[in-house]
């Protein structure tokens, strides 16, 4: 067993270990636009951040009006999205070097993500992270999307981990209410950093209010082994 006992980590994938909305951003305007939909901004999308693909283009269609079903607006955006995923998609520095810390004294990890199966996969194999994050599970494999808990209790099933044990690592406020409901410890990074003053962020037991500029991944790395028992 780690050093970290019984411990778990769970990360959120998109704005948390990932900069990956600027591709979600221009998917969802490419296939905005192929509906006839133009002027879709950065501003609105941001709406959007830590809500999972589906519920997104559920709110999208009925917005602007498209006839065309859920199932075929989510094909296309993830064919939009591995597209772009698949040129380049940055990780965060401070987030690999916390990753490889934890992978280096054994601590088991897991990505829950509001995305499908398909694209959390291109991303965390393009990147290199998958080697270090094998337990994987998308909002399309639960009932309910954040902040619903469902996909961090299902992460935290996965592997074998009580929801006490686990710590999720969030950029935005629907990520850090759903771990918060499935009874897990959080660390924000808000992806937003003027967003940092939402009151769902101050129920973070850690809070890196300037977001991905200030989280050091030493400092997380020796609050995760202050929990130790």
């Amino acid at each position: 067993m780690s050093e970290f006992g019984a411990l778990s980590v769970i990360f959120d994938l998109d704005g948390t270990l990932v900069d990956s909305e600027p591709n979600y951003y221009e998917a969802g305007r490419r296939l905005l636009a192929q509906y006839g939909v133009t002027g879709f901004g950065w501003e609105r999308h941001t709406d959007f951040i830590g809500i999972s693909t589906r519920e997104t283009l559920e709110t999208l269609r009925e917005e602007y009006g498209i006839d065309a079903p859920v199932a075929e607006l989510l094909a296309g955006k993830n064919r939009h999205y591995l597209e772009l995923a698949r040129t380049g998609t940055e990780v965060f520095p401070q987030m690999r070097a916390f990753v490889e810390l934890l992978h280096s004294d054994g601590v088991a990890m897991a990505v829950a993500s509001g995305s499908s199966r398909a694209a959390i996969d291109a991303v965390l194999d393009g990147t290199g992270l998958g080697a270090f994050i094998p337990t994987v599970v998308s909002a399309d494999e639960v009932p309910r999307g954040k902040p619903a808990p469902d996909v961090f209790l299902e992460a935290a099933r996965r592997l074998g981990a009580a929801p006490a044990d686990c710590v999720v690592l969030e950029d935005a406020t629907p990520g850090v209410a759903a771990a918060r409901a499935a009874g897990m410890r959080c660390v924000a990074v808000p992806y937003i950093a003027a967003t940092a003053v939402d009151p769902v962020f101050a129920s973070a037991d850690l809070l890196y209010a300037g977001g991905q500029r200030d989280f050091r991944a030493r400092a997380a790395y020796d609050w995760l082994r202050s929990l130790k028992p």
